[in-house]
C-alpha cells in the first residue's frame, strides 16, 4: 500500500535523522541526488517521482560520473569536464600569446628574460585588462577579457588549480549551460565591483569568477541539510586561505574583485535551481544564455583585437 505523500515526507525526515545519528564516516558532497522542483528537497537524481511531496520528476539527461561526483586522477585531482576544459584551454593560450609578446618587448627594450618572467603590464593593458580610464571611453569588454588574463606562473597556475578543482563540481551539480552563465556573472561582477572601489587600478585574472564558483556552491549547500553543512565547511575553508592571501602586502591582489565575485555565487547558487532544467521553456532559456554568454566572450576578444595596434 502506498503512503500518502505527507506520510512519506515523515517517513523520509525520520530515516535521514536515524543516518544522521548512527553514521559518523565522512561523507562528500553528492552530486548524484537532485533537487526536487516542488518542495527543493534532495531526491536521487533519477527518481521519475518526488518520495517526498509525490510531484513527478522529469528525467535528468545522463551525465558522466554522476553518481560518484566528478572522475578524479589518483583519486585527487578532478578530470577537467567540457566547460572547465574550455576554460582552463583559454586562459593558457591567452598567458602563452602575452607571454610572447612580453618576450618582444623585453628583447626591443634590450632586457633580459626567461620563462619565468612576469608579464608586461602594457602588454596586459593591451590584452584587455582592468582599467577604468580606458573603460569610461566605452572599452566595457575589459570586464570579460581581464577574467583570461594572468601576470605570472604563480598566478595561473594556482587559479587553473583551483578552477580544474571546482569547475566539474558546480558543472555536475548545475548544468554546463548553467556553468558557463554563472561563470561569466561572477566573474564580471567582480570586476564592476573592483572598477568602482579602485577605478584607476590595472587588474587581471580569473580569481573573481573562480572565487564566484565557491559562493555558488556554498549557496547551493543551504538546500541539502546536514549534508550541506559538512561541504560547506570545507568551501568556507577556501575562503579562508584566500583572505589570508589577501592580507600579505607587495602581492597586489585585488580584493573587490574577489568580494565581488564571492557575494554574486552565494547569491546564485543560493537562488538558481541545481541540475538540468525541468521544463522545455526553462532549458531553451538556459540554451540561450549560455550562447549569448559565449557570444559575450568571443564579441569581447574580437573588440580586444581590434584596438591591438591603435594608439594607447
Amino acid at each position: 500500500m502506498r503512503l500518502p505523500p505527507r506520510y512519506r515526507f515523515k517517513l523520509e525526515k525520520w530515516k535521514a535523522s536515524l543516518r544522521e545519528t548512527f553514521t559518523r564516516q565522512e561523507r562528500s558532497f553528492d552530486t548524484s541526488h537532485r533537487m526536487c522542483p516542488e518542495c527543493r528537497g534532495l531526491i536521487e537524481r533519477n527518481a521519475s517521482e518526488c518520495p517526498l511531496c509525490g510531484a513527478k520528476i522529469k528525467a535528468p539527461r545522463s551525465r558522466a560520473g554522476t553518481h560518484e561526483g566528478p572522475e578524479r586522477i589518483l583519486g585527487v585531482i578532478p578530470v577537467p569536464s567540457t566547460a572547465t576544459s574550455a576554460l582552463v584551454a583559454a586562459n593558457i593560450a591567452l598567458y602563452a600569446i602575452s607571454w610572447y609578446l612580453s618576450q618582444n618587448a623585453a628583447s626591443a627594450a634590450g632586457e633580459s628574460s626567461s620563462l619565468f618572467s612576469g608579464i608586461n603590464a602594457q602588454v596586459l593593458l593591451r590584452l584587455g585588462a582592468k582599467f577604468g580610464p580606458l573603460m569610461v571611453r566605452g572599452e566595457w569588454w575589459r570586464l570579460v577579457t581581464a577574467m583570461f588574463l594572468h601576470g605570472g606562473l604563480l598566478h595561473i597556475g594556482f587559479n587553473m588549480w583551483v578552477l580544474v578543482d571546482l569547475g566539474p563540481e558546480v558543472e555536475s551539480l548545475f548544468s554546463i549551460q548553467k556553468y558557463i552563465v554563472l561563470y561569466l556573472v561572477t566573474g564580471v561582477f567582480g570586476y564592476i565591483v573592483s572598477l568602482f572601489w579602485s577605478p584607476f587600478g590595472l587588474s587581471i585574472g580569473a580569481s573573481g569568477a573562480i572565487v564566484g564558483l565557491i559562493g555558488i556552491l556554498i549557496g547551493a549547500s543551504y538546500h541539502h541539510g546536514q549534508l550541506g553543512k559538512a561541504y560547506r565547511s570545507q568551501l568556507w575553508k577556501w575562503v579562508i586561505y584566500i583572505v589570508a592571501m589577501m592580507l600579505i602586502p607587495g602581492l597586489g591582489i585585488d580584493n573587490a574583485a574577489h568580494f565581488g565575485g564571492l557575494a554574486a555565487g552565494l547569491v546564485l547558487g543560493y537562488l538558481i535551481p541545481e541540475g538540468e532544467p525541468q521544463t522545455r521553456a526553462g532549458e531553451n532559456l538556459w540554451n540561450a544564455l549560455a550562447i549569448l554568454s559565449v557570444i559575450i566572450i568571443a564579441g569581447s576578444f574580437a573588440l580586444m583585437a581590434l584596438q591591438l595596434n591603435r594608439p594607447m
